[in-house]
C-alpha cells in the first residue's frame, strides 16, 4: 500500500503518516490487516540454540548466531580446540607447550622456573635453599648446580657429601685418583671411573662430558647434543646471548624488519602503516602479551592458565591463586609465576591431589613407641605401661621406685621390672596396705592352702580340678616360679570359658576313694597362649593354632615331716615325686579336654578343641569381660565379672578392684566396720573410706588418725606411722605431707639433694636427676639409661648408651643411641652389614642432626673397613636436614658414630635396604639424579617412613610388587616422582626390549 503525497499540506502529511496506525486499530483481526515484523523470541535465554558446548550464543533480531569460544575454532555450531602449541612457536613456550581444552600452559624443565611472561624459563638457583643441600660449596649453573668441597676433601658418589682425601695408596680414596665424577674400587686395587646421570664417559675414561640430559645442558631455551657437545639454541622470539647459552628478548624485533622495508617518505604514510602493522597478529604478536588471534574487528588478546588479560586489553598478568580460599590449599599456599604450590604443616602429608594434607598417623608405623602411642592431629604422645618411666620422647624404661623414699615401704623394698614390692624383716608381716609391716604375734593359725590340685578317675581317664581359694587374680605378667610344665594342645581355645560339667551342676568334693590325686600348692601361675608362625617357615594349610598352656607349680616341703630314716633331701625327693605325678595326670586330663579351674564358685574350662566350620556358633566373652556394643571388654576398675551372670558387675559395698579384667573385688580392710566403708564401684581401697589421709596415721591405717608429729612426714594415706625428717630436723607444722615441709639449713635447687647428715646439697650423681626445689633424694634414670654428668635436672638428660651391632641381610635401621631424644657424650657406636652374596646396600639419610659449633666433634662415617684409608661412602659432622639416597661404595660397609664431651643433638634415624646387583645401574640412576632431590615433594618421601618401607620391600623382596596395586602406588607417590622413575625403568629395560 502505497501514498504520494508530494507537496501536501502538513497536517495532512502527518495525518497519512499515521494511517497504518489506525487502520490496525479499526480493523478486526484478520481483516484487511497488514503483516508486521514478527516478535522476536531469544532463542539463547530458552535455550533453543543449537550452539556447540563450547560456542557463546548471540541474539539476533530475527535468529541468533553461534560464536566459538576462545580458544576454540568452528563456525559456531561445531566447535574445535584450537591447539596453541602446534605451531612453528610452540605455543611460544621455550621449553615445553602443554594443551589443554580452551587454552595451553608452558612448563619448564628441570632446574628452571617460568618467567613472568609465562613463556621464557629462567635458571633456578638451587644455591639460594639450604645450600643446594651441599655439604661444603655449592655452585649454581645454567639449568642445574653443582655441589664442591673444600680442600682436603672429594665429592662423594651421592654429589652432595664430602669426604676426607687420603695421602697414600692408589685407591679411590686418593686424592690423585684422577676421576672427573664418581671413583669405583676395581680388582687388584685400581680405580674405575664413572659418570654422574647427565653426563658421558669420555674417551680417556677419566672425564665426564656434559649432555642435554642433565640441566638442559646448561642451555636456556633448546640442546642439541653434538660430537663436540651440547650445542645451545633459542626460541624464534629470542635472540642468542654472547655466553652462548643464554637467551635474550628480541623487542619489535618484527616491526623493525618491516618499516626498513617501507619505502614510503612521508610520515603520514608511515604512521598509518605501523598503526595498521600493529592490528594484525604478524606483526609483534598484535601487542598482545600472549596468544593473538586475529579477527574482523581486530587483534584479540588471551592469556594462558594462571593469568588473567588486564583492563588495555594487551598486557597479561599473574593470578595469585592463593588470594582466593588459599588456593585451595589445605595449609600453606605458595604463589608461583601461573600457577602456585601447596605445602602443609609438620606431621601432616600432601595427597596426590597437592591441595589436600593428611595427618602422618604415626602410630601406624612401626619403632614409633614403646608401649603406647596416641595419635594427635600433626604430632603424637608415646606413654609407657605402670612401672615405665618415659625417656628420649619415645622410649619405656623401667622405673626404680625403691630410689625414692624407699619406695614407701617401711622395712624392705624390693624393684623389679615394671613393678616393686615391700618385704617385712623376720617376725613381722605385710600390712594391708602392702607398705608397713606389723609384728606377728604368736604362731599364725592354720589356713587352707591358697592352691589345689585334685584329679580323680572318669570315664577311663583323670578328670583334674585346679581350686584357687584365695588371692585371685588374671594377670598377662608372667613370674619365674620353681617348676613349671607346659602343654601342647592342637586346635585349642586359648581362652577361660564357662563350663557345665553336669546337669545338677559342678560337684564341689570328689570322694577321697576315687582320687588319683590330691596336692596343696602354696601358688599357683597358669598361662595360655597361642603358638607364633616362626619367620621364614612354610604355613601350614591348617587354619587352626597351635595352644600352650603353662601351669608354675611353688610346691613347699615341710621340715616337719623329717624323721631320723628320712632327712630334708628325702623329703624333697618325695615331694619331686609327688608333683611328678600330679603333672603326668594332668597332661592326662589336659589332652582329654577334662583340665577344669575352680575360681569364685565358677566352673571355667582350661581348653577346648575347636569347632569344625559347621558347627561354630556365636561364642561368649572371655573370664573377665563383658558384652558391650557387641565387643568383648574387659570389666573395668570397681567392677568384677560375675560368672553366673556372665557380666561386669560393680564391686559390693565393703570391697575394691583397682584393675581391669578381675573376677573378684578385693574386701575392705576391716570390713567388721561396714559403717566406715564407702559405696559401690570402690576402684581404689583409698575408696574404701575411713582411711588416714596424706600426712596422718595411725596403728592400723584407719581412723582414729593421728597429725604426723613435728619433725615427721607422711605423703600417703592409710599408713601406720610417718617418715622422720632425719638429722634432727624440724618441719613447719603438724601433719606435714613431703621433705620440702622439714625445715632444712638450706633450700637445694634442681640438681641436688639434701643430705640430712652434713645438711649440705650434694649433687645428684651420674644416672639420677632432680627436677625439683627441696629433695632429699635423686630420681634414678628408669630402665639402662644414665646421665653424661653429675647433677641432672631432667628425665631427658636420662640416655640410653646402647647401640651398634651386626645388622641384617635385607633391611634395618642404622639409629644413633637413644634417637629420637639426644645421643650421650663420649658415645662410641660401630655397625656392620655384610649383605648375602650378589646383593648391594641402599641407604637413605633422611635427616641428621649433628652439632656444628663442635667442630666435627661428633660424626658419623660409613666405610668398607675401620681402616681409615678404605672406600669411604659417607660421612657427615653436620646438621642435614634435607634427605640424601646412595649406594654403597663397597659391597659391605662399617659404620661408626662417635661424639665428643661437648654439645649434642637428635642424631639419625637411618633406614637402609639390600638389592640384587642386577638392578646396580637403575638404583644408581635413580638415586645420582638431582631431580630426586629437587622437588619438595620429592624430599618428603624420602623422609615419609611408610613410603620408604614400602620402597625398601620391594626393593629387598621384588615378589613383594605384587602386594600393591597401580592404584595404591599412585595414591602413595606425587605424579612427578612417578614419572621420574617410569622414564628410568623405560631407560633401564630398553635393552631388553
Amino acid at each position: 500500500m502505497g501514498v504520494a503525497c508530494r507537496g501536501c499540506p502538513g497536517a495532512a502529511r502527518a495525518l497519512l503518516l499515521l494511517l497504518p496506525l489506525l487502520l490496525t486499530a479499526v480493523l478486526p483481526p484478520g481483516r484487511g490487516r497488514a503483516t508486521g515484523p514478527p516478535e522476536d523470541v531469544d532463542e539463547c535465554a530458552q535455550g533453543l540454540d543449537d550452539c556447540h558446548a563450547n560456542a557463546l550464543c548471540q541474539n539476533t533480531p530475527t535468529s541468533y548466531k553461534c560464536i566459538c569460544k576462545p580458544g576454540y575454532q568452528g563456525e559456531g555450531r561445531q566447535c574445535e580446540d584450537i591447539d596453541e602449541c602446534e605451531n612453528e612457536l610452540s605455543g611460544g613456550c621455550v621449553h615445553d607447550c602443554l594443551n589443554i581444552p580452551g587454552n595451553y600452559r608452558c612448563t619448564c624443565f628441570d632446574g628452571f622456573m617460568l618467567a613472568h611472561d609465562g613463556h621464557n624459563c629462567l635458571d633456578v638457583d638451587e644455591c639460594l635453599e639450604n645450600n643446594g643441600g651441599c655439604q661444603h660449596i655449592c655452585v649454581n649453573v645454567m639449568g642445574s648446580y653443582e655441589c664442591r668441597c673444600k680442600e682436603g676433601f672429594f665429592l662423594s658418589d651421592n654429589q652432595h657429601t664430602c669426604i676426607h682425601r687420603s695421602e697414600e695408596g692408589l685407591s679411590c680414596m686418593n686424592k690423585d685418583h684422577g676421576c672427573s665424577h664418581i671413583c669405583k674400587e676395581a680388582p687388584r686395587g685400581s680405580a674405575a671411573c664413572e659418570c654422574r646421570p647427565g653426563f658421558e664417559l669420555a674417551k680417556n675414561q677419566r672425564d665426564c662430558i656434559l649432555t642435554c640430559n642433565h640441566g638442559n645442558g646448561g642451555c636456556q631455551h633448546s640442546c642439541e647434543d653434538t660430537a663436540t657437545g651440547p650445542e645451545c639454541s633459542c626460541h624464534p622470539q629470542y635472540k642468542m646471548h654472547t655466553d652462548g647459552r643464554s637467551c635474550l628478548e628480541q623487542e619489535d624485533a618484527a616491526l623493525e624488519v618491516m618499516e626498513s622495508n617501507t619505502t614510503s617518505v612521508v610520515d603520514g604514510d608511515k604512521r598509518v602503516k605501523r598503526r595498521l602493522l600493529m592490528e594484525t597478529c604478524a606483526v609483534n604478536n598484535g601487542g598482545c602479551d600472549r596468544t593473538c588471534k586475529d579477527t574482523s574487528t581486530g587483534v584479540h588478546c588471551s592469556c594462558p592458565v594462571g593469568f588473567t588479560l588486564q583492563l588495555d586489553g594487551k598486557t597479561c598478568k599473574d593470578i595469585d591463586e592463593c588470594q582466593t580460599r588459599n588456593g585451595g590449599c589445605d595449609h600453606f599456599c605458595k604463589n608461583t609465576v601461573g600457577s602456585f604450590d601447596c605445602s602443609c604443616r609438620k606431621g601432616f602429608k600432601l595427597l596426590t591431589d597437592e591441595k589436600s594434607c593428611q595427618d602422618v598417623d604415626e602410630c601406624s608405623l612401626d619403632r614409633t613407641c614403646d608401649h603406647n602411642c596416641i595419635n594427635h592431629p600433626g604430632t603424637f604422645a608415646c606413654a609407657c605401661n605402670k612401672g615405665y618411666t618415659l625417656y628420649g620422647f619415645t622410649h619405656c624404661g623401667d622405673t626404680n621406685e625403691c630410689n625414692v623414699n624407699n619406695g614407701g615401704c617401711q622395712q624392705v623394698c624390693v624393684n623389679t621390672v615394671g613393678s616393686y614390692e615391700c618385704q617385712c624383716h623376720s617376725g613381722h608381716k605385710l600390712h594391708w596396705n602392702k607398705k608397713d609391716c606389723v609384728e606377728v604375734k604368736g604362731l599364725l593359725p592354720n589356713r587352707m592352702p591358697p592352691v589345689s590340685l585334685h584329679c580323680s578317675k572318669s570315664g577311663g581317664g583323670d578328670r583334674c580340678f585346679l581350686r584357687c581359694h584365695s588371692g585371685i587374680h588374671l594377670s598377662s605378667d608372667v613370674t619365674t616360679i620353681r617348676t613349671s610344665v607346659t602343654f601342647k594342645l592342637n586346635e585349642g581355645k586359648c581362652s577361660l570359658r564357662k563350663a557345665e560339667l553336669f546337669p545338677e551342676g559342678l560337684r564341689p568334693v570328689l570322694p577321697e576313694k576315687h582320687s588319683s590325686v590330691k596336692e596343696s600348692f602354696h601358688y599357683a601361675n597358669l598361662t595360655c597362649s597361642s603358638g607364633k608362625q616362626v619367620p621364614g617357615a612354610p604355613r601350614r594349610p591348617s587354619t587352626a593354632k597351635e595352644m600352650f598352656i603353662t601351669v608354675e607349680f611353688e610346691l613347699e616341703t615341710n621340715q616337719k615331716e623329717v624323721t631320723a630314716s628320712c632327712d630334708l633331701s628325702c623329703i624333697v625327693k618325695r615331694t619331686e615325686k609327688r608333683l611328678r605325678k600330679a603333672i603326668r595326670t594332668l597332661r592326662k586330663a589336659a589332652h582329654r579336654e577334662q583340665f577344669h579351674l575352680q575360681l569364685s564358685g565358677m566352673d571355667l574350662e582350661v581348653a577346648k578343641k575347636s569347632l569344625r566350620t559347621s558347627e561354630r556358633r556365636a561364642e561368649s566373652c572371655g573370664v573377665g569381660q563383658g558384652h558391650e556394643e557387641n565387643q568383648c571388654v574387659s570389666c573395668r576398675a570397681g567392677t568384677y565379672y560375675d560368672g553366673s551372670q556372665e557380666r561386669c558387675i560393680l564391686c559390693p559395698n565393703g570391697t575394691f578392684q583397682n584393675e581391669e579384667g578381675q573376677i573378684t573385688c578385693e574386701p575392705c580392710p576391716r570390713p567388721e566396720n561396714p559403717g566406715a566403708l564407702k559405696t559401690l564401684e570402690a576402684w581404689n581401697v583409698s575408696e574404701c573410706g575411713g582411711l588416714c589421709q596424706t600426712g596422718e596415721y595411725s596403728t592400723d591405717g584407719f581412723a582414729p588418725c593421728q597429725l604426723c608429729p613435728l619433725g615427721t612426714f607422711q605423703p600417703e594415706a592409710g599408713r601406720t606411722s610417718c617418715f622422720p625428717c632425719g638429722g634432727g630436723l624440724p618441719t613447719k607444722y603438724l601433719g606435714a605431707t613431703s621433705f620440702q615441709d622439714c625445715e632444712t639449713r638450706v633450700q637445694c635447687s634442681p640438681g641436688h639433694f639434701y643430705n640430712t647428715t652434713t645438711h649440705r646439697c650434694i649433687r645428684c650423681q651420674a644416672g639420677t636427676y632432680q627436677p625439683e626445689f627441696g629433695k632429699s633424694n635423686c630420681i634414678s634414670c628408669p630402665g639402662n639409661t644414665t646421665t653424661d654428668f653429675d647433677g641432672s635436672t631432667n628425665i631427658t638428660q636420662c640416655k640410653n648408651r646402647r647401640c651398634g651391632g651386626e645388622l641384617g641381610d635385607f633391611t634395618g635401621y642404622i639409629e644413633s643411641p637413644n634417637y629420637p631424644g639426644n645421643y650421650p657424650a663420649n658415645a662410641e657406636c660401630t655397625w656392620t652389614i655384610n649383605p648375602p652374596p650378589k646383593r648391594r646396600i641402599l641407604i637413605v639419610v633422611p635427616e641428621i642432626f649433628l652439632p656444628i659449633e663442635d667442630d666435627c666433634g661428633d660424626y658419623l662415617v660409613m666405610r668398607k673397613t675401620s681402616s681409615s684409608n678404605s672406600v669411604t661412602t659417607y660421612e657427615t659432622c653436620q646438621t642435614y636436614e634435607r634427605p640424601i639416597a646412595f649406594t654403597s661404595r663397597s659391597k659391605k660397609l662399617w659404620i661408626q658414630f662417635k661424639s665428643n664431651e661437648g654439645n649434642s643433638a637428635r642424631g639419625f634415624q637411618v633406614p637402609y635396604v639390600t638389592y640384587d646387583e642386577d638392578y646396580q645401574e637403575l638404583i644408581e640412576d635413580i638415586v645420582r639424579d638431582g631431580r630426586l632431590y629437587a622437588s619438595e615433594n620429592h624430599q618428603e618421601i624420602l623422609k615419609d617412613k611408610k613410603l620408604i618401607k614400602a620402597l625398601f620391600d620391594v626393593l629387598a623382596h621384588p615378589q613383594n610388587y605384587f602386594k600393591y596395586t597401580a592404584q595404591e602406588s599412585r595414591e602413595m607417590f606425587p605424579r612427578s616422582f612417578i614419572r621420574l622413575l617410569r622414564s628410568k625403568v623405560s631407560r633401564f629395560l630398553r635393552p631388553y626390549k
